[in-house]
C-alpha cells in the first residue's frame, strides 16, 4: 500500500477547524482506495508570524515542495490587520502560490439542486449552473514590480501596484482552460479589460492565438464588467471562464452567491508539476472562529480535488462528492447555509453526515 505525503496548513481562523473535517474524510476515502495518507501539520500565515515572525518559512516551504500535495485553510484576521505593517498573513499565501509555480487556480462553482433556496437569486437563474474558473494565480498585480508605498517630498503619501503579464504567462493558464474545457461544455469565456489596460490587450492577443489552435473549443471574450453582470443574470451559459488573478479573485466571490455560501466553493491551484496547492476560496471568518459552527463542505471538497488531480484517485474524488451531494439532498445545514437555528449542524456533525454518505 503506497503512502502519499500531504502538508497540512491550517493557517488562522476557522482554518484549522475546517481542515480538521476534511482529514477525517480524506482518511475515509483514502482508505476506500487502499492508499494511506501521510499528514504533517504545520504554520503559516498569522500564527507563523506569531511564532515565527514570519508568514512561511523556509522549513515550511521546503516542506511543501517535497509533498505530494499541500491542503490548506486560511490565513489572517483582525489581529493581524495592521495596513502598516511589514508582515502581514497573506504574504505567506502569495509565496505558496509564487514558490510552488500553481499559475493556474481551479475554482468550480456548481449549484446543488438542494441549495436553490439558499442562494438570493432567483431560482431560474441558477438551476443546473456548473462552471469552472480558471485563475490566473502567479502574475499580474498581485506580484508585479514596482510595489511601493512613499512619502513625498510635500508630504503627501503615494502607493504603487504595478499589473503586468508576459505572454508566456497567458499563454499557459489559457491553454489549462482549453485542456478543462474539452472535458466540459467546449467552451471558454475570456475576461479582461481589454478597451482599457495594455495588458488586457495582450491577454485578448494571447488567447484569440491560443483559442485557433483548438477549433473544437469555442472561445468569446468579454469585459470584466459584463462578466460580472452574467454571473447574476445569465451564469448557465457559462462553461470555463478563464481571466488574470485580481478579476479572478473578485469574480469568484461574486459566484459564491450562486451557490449560496462561500463556504461550499472549493479550489485547486495547478502548476505543469509539482504538489498542488488545494484551499477552500473563503476567508479565516473569525466572527465565527473557535465556535465550531464553520461550514467544512469548502475544505472537505477541496480534498476531494486532492485525490483527483494530485494523487490520481478519480474514484475516491467523486465517492467524497456524491457523498455531499447526498448529505445536502437529504437536508443537512450548516448555520450559512441558513437553516432554522435549531437545526443547524455543527462542523463536525456536518462531516459526520458526509462519512456517514460514503
Amino acid at each position: 500500500m503506497t503512502t502519499a505525503h500531504i502538508i497540512l496548513l491550517p493557517g488562522d481562523g476557522i482554518g484549522p477547524e475546517v481542515t480538521a473535517q476534511a482529514v477525517r474524510v480524506l482518511e475515509k476515502a483514502a482508505a476506500l482506495g487502499g492508499r494511506r495518507l501521510a499528514f504533517k501539520e504545520l504554520p503559516v500565515g498569522g500564527c507563523s508570524i506569531d511564532r515565527y515572525g514570519t508568514a512561511l518559512t523556509d522549513e515550511v516551504l521546503a516542506d511543501c515542495k517535497a509533498s505530494d500535495a499541500v491542503l490548506m485553510g486560511a490565513v489572517g484576521g483582525p489581529k493581524w490587520d495592521d495596513p502598516r505593517a511589514g508582515v502581514r498573513p497573506e504574504q505567506g499565501l502569495m509565496r505558496l502560490r509564487k514558490e510552488l509555480e500553481v499559475f493556474a487556480n481551479l475554482r468550480p462553482v456548481k449549484v446543488h439542486a438542494a441549495l436553490l433556496d439558499v442562494s438570493p437569486l432567483k431560482t431560474e437563474r441558477i438551476r443546473g449552473v456548473n462552471l469552472l474558473v480558471v485563475r490566473e494565480l502567479t502574475g499580474g498585480l498581485y506580484f508585479a514590480r514596482p510595489k511601493e508605498r512613499v512619502t513625498t517630498a510635500d508630504g503627501r503619501e503615494r502607493a504603487v501596484d504595478t499589473l503586468e503579464y508576459y505572454d508566456y504567462e497567458v499563454r499557459r493558464v489559457a491553454e489549462f482552460a482549453f485542456r478543462m474545457a474539452r472535458n466540459r461544455r467546449k467552451k471558454v469565456t475570456s475576461v479582461d479589460k481589454a478597451n482599457v489596460l495594455e495588458s488586457s490587450r495582450l491577454w485578448r492577443q494571447i488567447v484569440t492565438a491560443v483559442g485557433a489552435e483548438q477549433p473544437d473549443v469555442s472561445l468569446e471574450h468579454i469585459l470584466v464588467d459584463t462578466a460580472s453582470m452574467r454571473l447574476l443574470t445569465n451564469p448557465q451559459e457559462l462553461d470555463v471562464v478563464v481571466t488574470d488573478n485580481m478579476f479572478g479573485d473578485i469574480l469568484t466571490d461574486e459566484a459564491s452567491v450562486l451557490a449560496g455560501s462561500m463556504g461550499m466553493l472549493p479550489s485547486a491551484s495547478l502548476g505543469e508539476s509539482g504538489p498542488g496547492l488545494y484551499e477552500p476560496i473563503h476567508g479565516s471568518a473569525p466572527d465565527i472562529a473557535g465556535k465550531g459552527i464553520a461550514n467544512p463542505l469548502a475544505a472537505i471538497l477541496s480534498g476531494a480535488m486532492l485525490l483527483r488531480h494530485s494523487l490520481g484517485m478519480e474514484a475516491e474524488a467523486q465517492a467524497i462528492e456524491q457523498a455531499v451531494d447526498r448529505t445536502l439532498e437529504s437536508g443537512h445545514r450548516t448555520a450559512d447555509l441558513r437553516p432554522a437555528e435549531s437545526q443547524a449542524l455543527t462542523t463536525r456533525a456536518m462531516t459526520d453526515c458526509v462519512l456517514a454518505e460514503m
